[in-house]
């Protein structure tokens, strides 16, 4: 496992819109591309278990969010699921890449919905080849947010970041991960590190609007998984309380001609809990639509 220092030592800072953004990227730039993005409220080292395996298949790119990681957390901001996009979208623009796979993972896959929206709505310059959504709140109706989010969503969600400390955090942390793959010491030190980093916590008060956003989008965000024409799958931890298998049998129900690989013992970090599992499952998916021309 990469330590976050040797994550961080890989990756650079560029200036997007005014803010420090930490990006990283791997592997022969003429390969495909695969962007990943991070959910909810960790970072891109999120990615850190898979990340060699992919950058020797291909042109791996990842950033922290505005709001996560290693990038700015400015107060002020809005932080927006269609502004996260433009980051994303920025950044392949500095690297002069417009044809991409996605893969992401809780608050990512709404980004990506909104990515994935732009090219069903013809407003993007970006072509977008394949999607592969893990453990997320695709369908705001079967979403279930823990306690301490629907808390940091009220009106009482300023008191969160003034009573959350590393022991509260790592007892949450615990709840969504599978029985069998607890978060190891390593994880729990690092993801904190990086809420906190940037006095991260005070921000989350206003993060945790996506909430309410995916609400207020369902249509469209939904409507880009239905209404697109490009392979999509979605490989999921079964053993998640807030998008495991009630969000799996719900993506069945509603998504024609489902592609879906569930991980019954996994939780909601499945490429943190088992990375070479799901390494695997994405390459498998990758070869079926190579398969299919």
């Amino acid at each position: 496992m990469l330590t976050l220092q040797q994550w961080r030592s890989q990756g650079r800072f560029i200036h997007i819109n005014g803010h420090k953004v930490f990006t990283n990227t791997a592997g022969d730039i003429t390969k495909p591309a695969l962007l990943l993005i991070h959910g909810f409220p960790s970072a891109s080292w999120d990615w850190e278990g898979m990340w060699q395996a992919l950058s020797e298949q291909y042109f791996v790119i990842t950033l922290d969010m505005l709001g996560f990681g290693l990038s700015d957390k400015p107060k002020n901001a809005d932080y927006k699921i269609t502004e996260q996009a433009d980051l994303y979208t920025q950044f392949l623009n500095t690297l002069n890449i417009n044809d991409i796979h996605i893969l992401a993972h809780d608050y990512g896959d709404t980004v990506a919905q909104e990515i994935l929206a732009r090219q069903v709505h013809n407003q993007s310059s970006i072509t977008i080849n394949s999607v592969c959504f893990l453990n997320g709140g695709l369908f705001p109706e079967v979403h279930k947010p823990l306690f301490i989010q629907k808390l940091l969503i009220s009106k009482l969600g300023w008191l969160v970041p003034k009573l959350m400390n590393k022991q509260k955090f790592a007892n949450n942390l615990v709840t969504v991960f599978g029985k069998n793959t607890p978060p190891s010491t390593q994880v729990i030190d690092t993801l904190w590190t990086l809420l906190i980093y940037n006095d991260g916590l005070s921000v989350m008060p206003k993060l945790i609007h996506y909430i309410n956003q995916r609400r207020q989008n369902r249509e469209r965000w939904v409507g880009a998984i239905i209404n697109s024409n490009i392979p999509i799958t979605f490989i999921a931890g079964g053993e998640d309380p807030i998008s495991g298998k009630h969000m799996i049998e719900h993506y069945k129900k509603l998504i024609p001609n489902a592609r879906v690989q569930e991980f019954p013992e996994l939780g909601h970090y499945p490429q943190v809990e088992d990375a070479d599992a799901i390494t695997q499952a994405y390459l498998k998916f990758r070869e079926a639509i190579k398969k299919r021309g």
